[in-house]
Parts: C-alpha cells; sequence; structure tokens
C-alpha cells in the first residue's frame, strides 16, 4: 500500500469503520444544457466557490455530482464527482487507486502542440515508465542546485524591490504579480542556465510575457476575462466553447524553447545521461518553470489582511534578530523562523497557487468524508477544490481567517498533512511513484526567503487585491521603510 493511501486510511480510521455506506447525491442534467448551464452558474451566476458551495448546501454533503467546465465542445465528457473536505479530498493523490493520466487540465487536455509534440511530465500517471524517468530527472536538477538558491533567488529580488519603490512612490501603487513574474522567470533561466540571464538572450526582457502567452490558451477554458466591456455570453463563446489554436501563440513558445535550448547545456546533457533526448527535455523544462510565483504573490495579500501591522510587528521581530545573529539570511537562519514559516503555509493553505485538482478511479473505490462513504465507479473523474478543502471547518478553526501562527508548535505541525497546494500532502515528500510538484520545497524556501527579505526592508505595507484570470491579483498601495 502506498504512503498516500496509508495516510489516507489513518485519518480517523476508528470512526470511519462506522460511518454509513451512501450514494453520491446530486445529478448532471440533459446532456449539452446541463454542462452547459452549469458552465454559466459556475464563472457567471454563480462563481466558481459559489458554486461549489451551492452543491454542498443542497445535498448537504461535501461528496456529490455534478458538471464541472468547461464542457461542450471542449470536452466531452463534463461529468465528476466533486471532494471537497479535507478528508475526502487526498483521494487524489492515492495513485494506487486513482489514474492522473491527462488531467492536469481537468476534462480536457491542450493539444501536443504546445509541448513540442510531447506529452511532458505534468500530463503522464506515474504507472507510465516515462514518468519516473522525467521527474527523476527533474528531481535530480533541483537536487544538484540545491545550493544556489537562495543567493539567485536574492539576486533576482533585488530588481524587484527597486521596481517596487519606485513604482510605489511614483505612481502611487504597484502590481506584484506584473514584478513578481519576471523575478521568477529570471531566477529559474539563471537556476537552469548556469547563471545566464534571458536578458542575454533573444528573449530579452518578455520571457515571463512569453511563458504568461503560452499559457492563456492552455488556460482559457477555465478563466474568465471579467471585462466590463465584453458581455458573458461572448466571452464565453470565446473561451469556453472551443478550443484556442496553438499558432496564436506559436511564435513565443519557439523563442522560449530556443532560448532555453541554446542556454541550457548542463540541464539538457544530465537529461541525455538519463536516456532522454535534448528535445523531449527542453519542451519539459518550460512547464517545470516554477509554479512558485503562484504562490508567493498571494502571501503578501494575506499577511495584510492576517491582522495587518500586528501581524507585521512580529513577522519583523523574528526575522531581524535572527538574521543579524547569524550573519546574513542563510538556510539556517531560515530554519530559526518557526512564525515566518507558518506564515507562508497559512497563505498556502487559504489561497493556493493551483485551485483544482483532478483524477480518474482506477477501480471501483471507497471514498469517505467525515459523515459518509460513498462509492465511486471505475473511470469517473474526481476533482476537488482545495480552496474549499483546505478550509474545513471541522479541520481549522476559523478557516476563512488568515491566521499567522497557526502552524506554529506540535498542534500547528499536525495540521500540515491538511496542506495540499502541491498535488500532495505538505508532509509527503515528492518521489517518482506520485503527482507531487517536485519543486515543492524549493518553493517554500522561496516563499520565506520573500518574506524575509521584504520584512529586513519594511516595517509594514497595505496592499489591494482583485481576481484576474481566476487568480489572485494583489496592488502595493503604501510602504514603510524599516525603521530599525
Amino acid at each position: 500500500m502506498s504512503s498516500q493511501s496509508t495516510s489516507l486510511l489513518s485519518d480517523h480510521q476508528d470512526e470511519e469503520d462506522n460511518l454509513p455506506l451512501k450514494s453520491i447525491p446530486g445529478t448532471y442534467g440533459w446532456p449539452f444544457f446541463g454542462p452547459v448551464r452549469d458552465r454559466l452558474d459556475y464563472f457567471y451566476r454563480q462563481g466558481d466557490l459559489g458554486y461549489c458551495r451551492a452543491k454542498m448546501a443542497k445535498h448537504q454533503s461535501t461528496v456529490f455530482r455534478a458538471n464541472i467546465p468547461p464542457g461542450p465542445f471542449v470536452s466531452s465528457n463534463s461529468r465528476a464527482v466533486f471532494l471537497l473536505d479535507a478528508v475526502s479530498f487526498p483521494a487524489l493523490f492515492d495513485t494506487e487507486r486513482v489514474e492522473k493520466r491527462d488531467v492536469l487540465a481537468g476534462t480536457y487536455a491542450p493539444g501536443l502542440s504546445y509541448t513540442g509534440g510531447y506529452r511532458v511530465c505534468s500530463y503522464l500517471d506515474p504507472s507510465e515508465p516515462e514518468h519516473a524517468t522525467l521527474k527523476c530527472w527533474v528531481m535530480s536538477v533541483l537536487a544538484a542546485r540545491h545550493g544556489k538558491f537562495i543567493p539567485l533567488f536574492q539576486n533576482s529580488v533585488g530588481a524587484f524591490f527597486k521596481a517596487l519603490e519606485e513604482k510605489v512612490a511614483g505612481e502611487g501603487r504597484a502590481s506584484l504579480n506584473d514584478l513578481m513574474s519576471p523575478t521568477v522567470f529570471d531566477f529559474v533561466f539563471k537556476l537552469l542556465c548556469d547563471g545566464k540571464g534571458a536578458s542575454e538572450t533573444e528573449l530579452g526582457q518578455k520571457g515571463a510575457a512569453s511563458v504568461a502567452s503560452w499559457l492563456l490558451p492552455q488556460l482559457a477554458p477555465m478563466i474568465i476575462l471579467g471585462l466590463r466591456y465584453l458581455p458573458n455570453p461572448v466571452e464565453d463563446l470565446i473561451l469556453h466553447t472551443f478550443p484556442l489554436p496553438y499558432f496564436l501563440i506559436k511564435s513565443d513558445y519557439e523563442k522560449l524553447y530556443k532560448a532555453f535550448y541554446n542556454s541550457a547545456s548542463t540541464v539538457l546533457d544530465e537529461a541525455e545521461r538519463m536516456g532522454i533526448s535534448r528535445e523531449e527535455a527542453c519542451h519539459n523544462i518550460v512547464p517545470q518553470r516554477p509554479r512558485g510565483h503562484d504562490g508567493l504573490v498571494p502571501e503578501h495579500d494575506e499577511v495584510d489582511r492576517g491582522a495587518g501591522e500586528q501581524l507585521h510587528r512580529r513577522i519583523r521581530d523574528e526575522i531581524r534578530p535572527i538574521v543579524k545573529q547569524s550573519g546574513g539570511l542563510t538556510l539556517s537562519a531560515l530554519d530559526k523562523m518557526s512564525l515566518t514559516k507558518s506564515v507562508v503555509y497559512e497563505a498556502l493553505r487559504i489561497q493556493p497557487g493551483v485551485p483544482l485538482q483532478y483524477a480518474k478511479a482506477k477501480e471501483d473505490m471507497i471514498i469517505r468524508s467525515h459523515d459518509a462513504k460513498f462509492l465511486v465507479k471505475k473511470g469517473e473523474m474526481l476533482v476537488g477544490d482545495q480552496r474549499l478543502a483546505t478550509r474545513d471547518p471541522k479541520v481549522f478553526r476559523d478557516p476563512e481567517e488568515f491566521i499567522g501562527d497557526r502552524f506554529l508548535g506540535a498542534e500547528g505541525e499536525k495540521l500540515l498533512k491538511y496542506i495540499y497546494w502541491s498535488n500532495g500532502r505538505e508532509t509527503d515528500a515528492a518521489t517518482a511513484d506520485n503527482k507531487a510538484c517536485p519543486g515543492k520545497d524549493m518553493i517554500v524556501l522561496l516563499s520565506r526567503v520573500l518574506l524575509a527579505e521584504f520584512f529586513l526592508r519594511y516595517d509594514t505595507f497595505t496592499v489591494e487585491s482583485s481576481n484576474l484570470l481566476r487568480r489572485i491579483t494583489v496592488t502595493f498601495t503604501s510602504l514603510t521603510k524599516a525603521t530599525s
């Protein structure tokens, strides 16, 4: 039995054995019309979380059947079983019982042209031999460069802070998303390309923009633009009804591929030694960019809302003495910052970068919630939204509130197994046998570095937040420089 399934079955084992076996509530409606109706509810009438909460309230269950967008004509089958509590959600990680083949995006998979004709690691199931080879290569690349994470990232964020201060001083506001994306891309490119900057290639300063362009048509079936002048029916027709063609972003992707192919020689050499062609390895590099900034961006919004200046004071009072005593921001210094680490986990809990996770049942299987057991049939699609599972009121006190010290101490550490942002439990390591993000530890580390660097420079700050393309956007409106 896998560690994931052992972990899943160990939660409240005695209670689970006595849970009643129930039929999964919910219906899918008429073919075509039901999925389209639910898509409009999900994106426009109720919103994604409102859609899920309305179904939970209707069925009095966190496990239910419903359609998941995009539906016709992007996906041929919208039917899914939703898992929206902390107990049922980890079934999505049990790779002995569920399949993760071609489900990264959900009920549809973007065309292979977006990745050079290759099914990249993100879309492979662990049972496929190529998965282990590719994931072991990625993990070995990161392990070999572990010592470079902090200094390289500090080098990249230096330009970020300079631009942030100039924007806030000159315009009164600065977009964290706009500034963080090129910062993260610069870090990744230098990490994988032996310190060479993307600006030294034909990408110039447009690397992050090219990645965004490449992602947009792939994610379009599951996003909304929210433009006032674009009627919802028109947007729905453009984004959610037919796949967007690859040729729209072909030139951007080719520039990305060429830049990495010509600059990441050492990484590609390592791939060849593991039996992976340079071409396939290079097409796997772009999807492996650190989706870390998906986690880094909400961090400052949540820290600002999580008790504001009071929490800011506690964080800086922890960070500054430790850095001073340690002679700099080192890995050992970071390990002493327990509140800082807890704050990062809380940000990943309340606002995960990739909210939806999917899997297909390999066999008839029993899934448990807090209150019941349910039989899922072989081949059924499972979907979970972390924003509900990691705000489970039966696990987390005041789940909608940002509590920076939530994960402190022995009791706080017990809650880490309910953090799922990395496509696995936070307490489980990424291996070739699971789908946990191979860079999960790096992303948590860089989040801690960013938070520490921030409060070494500033005492406090204020931000505004909104949603764009169904992702959190954060805008700084003030910065107060460090006074001690």
